[in-house]
């Protein structure tokens, strides 16, 4: 289980060296397209370099071409998702290493800590909760990052999951980066007088 999540951290880890390379790649050809864009007509202005202002237009048109290449396949936004990730689940893993220390030390300690059974399932809960909120956290990245391509309005489960995600408060008691459900409310009836019984 610790070498699953160290390979999905390591997999978050070099999705986002590629995607940074393309980020920073695409940037760059923004920012010379749109300084060649604005310095070639003003050479053409000044006479110093007739004929410029066509190849100037061109390069605001190449600098706006990479702005939503990288904006359309998501290059920026995407190692730094990846990154967030690859954080928050190598965070968790530092959480079951100091619990799992702690279940060896009520191990060591014996009796006084419960039965056998009782560390099994102290341990199995450990376990569970860990793999619980690794598939979380790579369930609301995926949500982010379909969000983020949808082609329209997202369906209405990813909105509340990813809303929930981000602005919804956790209950008490609740573990942290999990989400729960919004409780149901009751619309409220307007009260009736019963029925007078006949004279």
């Amino acid at each position: 289980m610790e070498a699953g999540a160290l390979r999905t951290a390591d997999w978050y880890l070099h999705d986002r060296v590629r995607k940074r390379r393309l980020a920073r790649l695409l940037r760059l050809g923004t920012a010379v397209g749109v300084v060649a864009g604005a310095a070639l007509p003003l050479l053409d202005l000044t006479g110093e370099l007739h004929g410029s202002a066509g190849w100037g237009y061109l390069s605001l048109l190449l600098g706006a071409a990479c702005m939503a290449c990288d904006r359309y396949f998501g290059f920026t936004s995407g190692w730094i998702r990846n990154l967030a990730t690859a954080q928050a689940v190598q965070r968790r893993l530092q959480v079951l290493q100091f619990d799992w220390s702690s279940e060896s030390v009520r191990e060591v300690l014996g009796p006084t800590e419960g039965t056998a059974s009782e560390a099994a399932e102290r341990c199995l809960g450990v376990l569970r909760r860990f793999s619980e909120d690794v598939t979380e956290l790579v369930r609301m990245e995926t949500a982010d990052w379909m969000v983020e391509f949808r082609a329209g309005p997202a369906p209405m489960g990813v909105q509340s999951l990813v809303s929930g995600a981000v602005g919804g408060r956790p209950e008490q008691g609740a573990h942290p980066g999990r989400l729960t459900m919004p409780a149901a409310v009751r619309p409220n009836m307007p009260r009736q007088r019963p029925p007078e019984p006949p004279r």
